[in-house]
This record gives structure tokens, C-alpha cells and sequence, in this order.
């Protein structure tokens, strides 16, 4: 018979315990005998991939125990199976799948490796290598210990009342909302907080929901429909969100990102925070407010959170994503009163409630205090990172001008025409710097005028001066 074929170099579980399970099963009525069943469904298990090469096998006592069968039966196919090939087995060790026994097939699509780049001004993305792992361990160990055996049962969906409590109290004491924890809902990440919202907004009556622009529009819109809504843009200038515009569309919601425009960087004028109120009660009309890394801040004075300002026609959605880490998918909605029950049934129709332990460990972490370390840690780190990338540019394009500084990880920088800003991304990719243009964030993705977004987050001082060194030509001049 054809050999089996060549082996794969991925590396194969390490199974725990004596002897793992393995799923088989035999037919006494087939007519078949009971060893050509059994050689049959091990070997296409191998040929398969199911059973990886150097992955571990049953015992011949524990599998003839769980079939059925004789061992000296189990025994004389693993020797069959080893004759061929397929297995390999040493004396005072475990039978294994033999290196050589399978090789998956190559991907429909495969690609080649990024290559690494000297410096990614990917935005969005904290310093994940700060994450506070001892910190966020030493909190899940404390809820653990902490956590009363009715904590392990479905609970309420809007989330742990430990959590709900904490962060109510955190948010009326950093971001100035009127927080009440019975109208805290807790969620798994931005995009369910807003999906969440969208189907209660739905369910209200509401039919055309607003977003800024630039912003982010993918988002938006594929939110926007997965609720049965329609998503039109309304353009921000230097003071947020145009208010007059967006009265001009007949939407009856909108999803801004006042403490912080994304991705402008700029700061919802009080002039516009008023004016957006006044419309939302005029139109009888929500406000979802984005209340993204609001958290740090450099050299302007704190703005708190709009839905301070009018709880019952704001819908705060907030995360630790950017504080923390993504990983962690928690956040939460400080709802209204009228959309806290809908929006609670939401959230218990589609998943029943977010992972316990982790809001508890997140409740101790806030109120230990290790939470607010860890954020003035950070505003420096940022801060160092911001520093570096203004004086990367100012010795190598100082044409370019960068705005949005004020707070976040990220800034704009804007370039001067003729240049073309995909030639310029495709350029900068080629000298191994990852940069980003404006156009994905504008609905009508229009590449003019040119401006790139700079994320400064997940990337290092070094990292930053060499990045822009490398490509400081192209931004200070045409590229196309």
C-alpha cells in the first residue's frame, strides 16, 4: 500500500491525566470485524488530521475499556497501525501519532508573512505590553476568593450589581455622569454596547441614526442595519459635530464622540454640547456618546461626560479597552430611564449576561486603586510617546502639521498637495513603516485633503523616531 503522507510541523496538544479520551465507536452488526473497524477509524483520524503528529493515545486497557473490546484486541491495531506507519511506540511511553503521518492541506488563499516593520502608527490600540497582568491576576484571585456561590448562576443580565456599584461611583467621580448603577447595563465591548442601543433606539420608533463624519463609518452603518436602521453621515468641523446638519437629516439619534473626536481629535464646543441637548429634546431623539479614552488627557482641562448633562436622553457607552486592554471585552451603557429596560432584554436575549469573574475583578482592581495607578502610568507613557513623535517631525518634515494632540494616542498630520495618500501608504509599507490614511474614516472615502491618522499607542519612543526618520521624505513631500 501507498505510504502515509508527510507529516505537518504544527506542534500537538499535551494532553493532562492518564490516558485522553478519543472518540471512536464500533458496529458488532456490520459484519466488519472489530479490529479492521477500529484500524480503519484511527488511521482516518490520522489521515484526516483530526489526531495531529506527536499526539498522545489512549491506553490499550483504558480504549478496549470504553469499546468494549478485548485489550489484546486494542494492542494488535496499534501494532498493525505502528507497521504502517502511523504510530510510534516506545517502551515505558505513550502511543503516539508518528511525525510523517499527516500533512493538512495548504490554505485556498495562502499569503506570505507581513514583513516586521520598524514602526506600525497603527491607532486604536493601547500599549499592550503595560497591560497590568500582576495587577488584573491579583484581582481575579481576590473576586474568586470573594465571589458567593450564587455568583456562578446566569445572574442579571445588565451584569454584577458588585460591578454596576463601582463603576457608578467611578463615573460620577472621573467623568461627571449622572450614574445610577440599576441603569448600568454591562456589555461585551463597544460594538455590543451599540448594537445593544441601536435595538432599543429600534423598538422606540427611532428609524434614522446619525453619525459623524469623518468617524467611523463601516461601524456605524453595518450597526445600523443589523438593527433595521438607516445610517447617515453629518459633517464635524473644528467644534464637533455640526448640530444644524444633523437637524436637516430627521434623525432621531446620533453617535458622537464628544470628549474626544474620533478620529479629528477635537473637542465638542460647549456651545455644541448645549445645542445637541436642546435638539435631542426638541426632536424627542437620543445621543449615543462614544466616551472613548477620555481618560487621558494632556494639556487641556478634563470635559465630562455629556450624558451628565442630560441622562434621560443619553446613552454613555464606555470600555476598558483602551485603558486596559481590548482583550478584556467589557463595558457598559448608562442608559435613560426609558431605554434601560429594552436595552437590559436585549442584552439577555443575546448572550444572558457577560463573564462574572471578570466584572468582579475589574470592581476590585477599580477600587483598589490599582486601576487609577495604572491610568496615571499611562498618561505619561503617552505623553513621552506624543513628545517623540512632534519631534520626529519637526526634524524631518517639519512641513507637516499635526493636530489632536490634546488627548488619546493618536494624532492627524496633515500634508500638504500634491501628495497621494495611498502612494504615500503603499511608499512608507515598502521602507517597512505602517501608516495610515483619513479616507477609510470619511464616508465617501475620499483621499483629499490629504491627512494620515498616527497612532502612538501601541508603539515605542525608538520605534517612533525611527519610523518617522524613515520615512520623513515622503511626508514632506509629493509622493504619487
Amino acid at each position: 500500500m501507498a505510504g502515509p503522507p508527510v507529516s505537518s510541523n504544527s506542534m500537538p496538544p499535551q494532553w493532562a491525566g492518564l490516558s485522553p479520551e478519543l472518540l471512536l465507536s464500533v458496529d458488532r452488526g456490520s459484519g466488519e470485524q472489530l479490529r479492521a473497524q477500529l484500524e480503519r477509524q484511527v488511521r482516518d483520524a490520522i489521515r484526516t488530521g483530526r489526531l495531529v503528529a506527536g499526539e498522545r493515545l489512549p491506553s490499550s486497557r483504558e480504549l478496549a475499556r470504553a469499546l468494549g473490546l478485548s485489550r489484546g484486541l486494542v494492542q494488535d491495531c496499534y501494532v498493525q497501525l505502528q507497521a504502517e506507519g502511523y504510530l510510534v511506540t516506545r517502551v515505558g511511553s505513550a502511543t503516539r501519532v508518528a511525525a510523517g503521518a499527516h500533512v493538512p492541506p495548504a490554505p485556498a488563499s495562502a499569503h506570505p508573512a507581513a514583513p516586521r516593520l520598524i514602526a506600525d502608527f497603527r491607532h486604536g490600540v493601547p500599549d499592550l505590553g503595560s497591560f497590568p497582568l500582576a495587577d488584573w491576576l491579583w484581582a481575579m484571585r481576590e473576586a474568586g476568593r470573594a465571589m458567593p456561590t450564587a455568583g456562578l448562576d446566569y445572574g442579571d443580565p445588565r451584569g454584577s450589581s458588585a460591578l454596576r456599584e463601582v463603576m457608578a461611583g467611578y463615573l460620577r467621580r472621573v467623568r461627571a455622569a449622572a450614574a445610577d448603577p440599576e441603569r448600568i447595563v454591562v456589555c461585551s465591548g463597544y460594538a455590543q454596547g451599540l448594537g445593544l442601543a441601536l435595538r432599543s433606539l429600534a423598538g422606540a420608533g427611532v428609524r434614522v441614526v446619525a453619525y459623524e463624519d469623518p468617524g467611523a463609518p463601516a461601524s456605524a452603518t453595518a450597526a445600523a442595519e443589523a438593527a433595521g436602521l438607516t445610517a447617515v453621515p453629518v459633517t464635524v468641523d473644528d467644534d464637533g459635530i455640526d448640530v444644524r446638519a444633523l437637524d436637516a437629516t430627521g434623525a432621531r439619534a446620533v453617535v458622537v464622540t464628544p470628549a474626544h473626536q474620533w478620529p479629528t481629535g477635537v473637542v465638542l464646543a460647549p456651545a455644541r454640547r448645549l445645542a445637541l441637548i436642546e435638539w435631542a429634546m426638541r426632536r424627542d431623539a437620543y445621543v449615543i456618546e462614544d466616551d472613548y479614552d477620555a481618560e487621558f488627557r494632556y494639556d487641556r482641562e478634563p470635559v465630562g461626560a455629556l450624558q451628565g448633562l442630560a441622562a434621560d436622553r443619553v446613552i454613555s457607552i464606555g470600555t476598558v479597552s483602551k485603558s486596559l486592554a481590548p482583550a478584556l471585552r467589557i463595558g457598559w451603557l448608562l442608559c435613560p430611564p426609558a431605554l434601560t429596560g429594552p436595552v437590559t432584554e436585549a442584552k439577555r436575549l443575546t448572550d444572558r449576561g457577560s463573564p462574572t469573574l471578570d466584572q468582579l475583578a475589574l470592581a476590585k482592581l477599580i477600587e483598589s486603586g490599582r486601576h487609577d495607578r495604572h491610568l496615571r502610568r499611562m498618561r505619561t507613557l503617552y505623553a513621552t510617546r506624543r513628545t517623540a513623535l512632534v519631534s520626529a517631525l519637526a526634524a524631518h518634515a517639519p512641513e507637516v502639521r499635526l493636530t489632536g494632540l490634546a488627548a488619546g494616542f493618536h494624532a492627524v498630520a496633515h500634508l500638504a498637495a500634491p501628495a497621494d495618500e495611498r502612494a504615500l501608504v503603499i511608499a512608507a509599507r515598502e521602507r517597512s513603516v505602517g501608516l495610515y490614511g483619513m479616507s477609510p474614516c470619511r464616508s465617501t472615502h475620499a483621499t483629499t485633503p490629504v491627512q494620515l491618522v498616527l497612532g502612538f499607542g501601541d508603539v515605542g519612543e525608538r520605534a517612533i523616531t525611527e519610523g518617522i526618520a524613515a520615512v520623513g521624505d515622503l511626508l514632506a513631500g509629493p509622493c504619487s
